[in-house]
């Protein structure tokens, strides 16, 4: 296509993904259609993962957008799309783990060839057809179109994966490698009982912000649907009650309940037991995302999935009876570990990236032009607030010891470093006057999120005085 993407470096600022938004937003459905397979492609080559994931998330989000807005035409440019967009909420990225009641978005185009060419080829040129004859403003047709696509898709594939017929090692190998094969069981019976998730989808809240009773039992009655309560359909729908709460840990509640008790043996013998596996691999990847940006040193949603884990992790010990030697609760104490150890490791390197900027070296060992790198400083600042953010969940997550010796050093250093150098201010050699300032400035940044905005500002005006004084002095002599 003629279109080429603005630049996208390794990380992205806020208005930099509203520009790229901006940019694809613009672009006509067919170029946007086209973006995503490519992107798609890439992402299962495994090349350009992070661009892909992001173009991919920003495109998405713009044709979701679309597509509700009932002024909107309908798509009519991707088949695929059409058939797959039932699968939509239970889709995970490239290079994510998955767990039950989830489907590896890239095993979808493999599918969709084999489709094409092995599974109902006929039918499909024949929706094609029926596609391309559309007018723009057909919905409803589209969107009967769509049903009876995804009826034929899934009985080609129950057909390849049913029982009967003999050894279908080789049909099955023409579709893909096991994990897409794996996928093709799952997005057959997804698609045998479309309309029954269209039903729970319909009947639950639109939002689960504090699942008490009421709302357990309101949950329980919308998944009350027979084709759904089989082992291998529960984890999709539960996998949909989870995207509607505000805290997913929560979904256990709904196995506690059934089991009528909080004894994990209970619960794992109840087919809800698999909501705690849900739960824990959901909490896992929450860790694995915080451990990723704590290693990029992106800390723009360190809060929040700081909060997720300290609320999950509680939740699951207080909630649930969890025996320390069983698979669940192994699997909570290394969640936690992990997190203890990717935390400490970077709250105790923090101090020393205070000291290296704060530090008042003799003036002699100042080299001329010297100065304080300003992306530096902002780092070190958004690691002291993550430092500040980790004392609230500190002894659910086993960092306390760290977190509050830390931090009560930071503030001793700082305020102290603050007034040696705001003094430094009032003698300083005029060679060396641009770094002494810039180093007054960047602690005061620090006092900022250590003390807060009324001790920086009081600061602020200290090192005002003693450069005002110094200068005056030197026009005096």
């Amino acid at each position: 296509m003629s279109a080429t993407l603005p630049c996208i470096p390794g990380r992205m600022s806020q208005t930099s993904i509203e520009r790229l938004r901006e940019y694809l937003a613009q672009l006509p459905p067919q170029a946007q259609a086209l973006l995503m397979r490519e992107f798609e492609r890439a992402l299962e080559r495994g090349q350009d993962t992070a661009v892909a994931t992001l173009v991919l998330e920003q495109l998405r989000k713009i044709v979701r957008r679309t597509e509700a807005d009932e002024s909107a035409p309908p798509r009519t440019d991707d088949l695929s799309r059409l058939l797959f967009q039932a699968l939509e909420p239970f889709l995970v990225e490239a290079g994510v783990p998955t767990r039950v009641g989830q489907i590896r978005r890239s095993s979808l185009h493999p599918i969709w060839q084999w489709l094409g060419r092995d599974g109902a080829p006929d039918k499909v040129n024949e929706f094609h057809a029926a596609l391309a004859r559309m007018p723009a403003d057909s919905a409803g047709q589209v969107e009967a179109l769509a049903s009876r696509l995804q009826a034929v898709a899934a009985d080609a594939i129950f057909e390849l994966t049913g029982p009967g017929g003999g050894d279908k090692s080789r049909a099955l190998a023409r579709v893909g490698p096991p994990n897409v094969i794996e996928d093709l069981y799952s997005i057959g019976a997804v698609l045998q009982v479309r309309e029954a998730i269209a039903s729970l989808n319909e009947k639950l809240p639109r939002a689960l912000r504090a699942f008490g009773d009421s709302q357990i039992a309101s949950v329980t009655s919308a998944l009350n649907i027979p084709v759904l309560q089989t082992p291998q359909m529960l984890p999709f729908a539960l996998s949909i009650v989870v995207q509607r709460m505000t805290a997913p840990w929560q979904i256990i509640r709904l196995a506690i309940k059934i089991a009528a008790s909080d004894d994990e043996i209970r619960v794992a013998a109840t087919p809800y037991g698999v909501a705690v596996t849900i739960a824990l691999h959901d909490l896992s990847c929450v860790a694995a995302t915080l451990r990723m940006d704590i290693k990029r040193g992106h800390f723009d949603n360190i809060a929040g999935n700081l909060k997720a884990l300290h609320d999950g992790a509680r939740g699951l010990r207080t909630e649930l009876d969890l025996r320390n030697d069983s698979a669940w609760g192994k699997q909570l104490t290394s969640i936690r570990a992990d997190i203890s150890n990717a935390l400490q490791s970077e709250i105790d390197s923090v101090p020393g990236r205070v000291r290296r900027i704060l530090r008042q070296r003799p003036e002699k060992d100042i080299p001329p032009g010297a100065r304080i790198d300003s992306t530096e400083v902002e780092e070190t600042v958004a690691l002291i607030d993550f430092v500040a953010t980790c004392r609230n969940y500190a002894s659910e997550l086993a960092i306390n010891e760290v977190t509050l010796r830390t931090y009560s050093d930071l503030q001793q250093y700082v305020e102290r470093s603050t007034e040696q150098l705001v003094q430094s201010l009032r003698a300083a050699d005029q060679k060396v006057r641009t770094y002494r300032q810039q180093q007054v400035q960047a602690a005061i940044r620090f006092c900022q999120v250590l003390f807060g905005d009324d001790y920086a500002s009081l600061m602020s005006r200290a090192a005002e005085n003693a450069a005002t004084g110094e200068r005056k002095s030197s026009r005096a002599s």
